[in-house]
């Protein structure tokens, strides 16, 4: 994740990045869009998508407050 996110910074370049475990991606990405079985349930800034019920309800689990608080310490 660290190694992406300075490519993408010294290069200047959009990645799109497929990830299931969200903790990871959220800490790295400056949008994202989340899909639930192809349809797309969430887009925007991570602690907006973060912070999506349905999000939460999906991907997050019993995860969310950690992955909310990573997000929150990087904004």
């Amino acid at each position: 994740a660290d190694m992406l996110a300075r490519v993408r910074k010294e290069r200047g370049i959009t990645i799109i990045w497929v990830e299931h475990i969200m903790g990871v991606l959220m800490r790295v990405v400056d949008r994202c869009i989340v899909l639930d079985h192809g349809e797309k349930i969430a887009e925007g800034l991570p602690r907006e998508v973060a912070a999506d019920p349905k999000v939460i309800e999906v991907y997050l689990g019993t995860d969310a407050a950690a992955v909310q608080a990573q997000v929150a310490a990087r904004a």
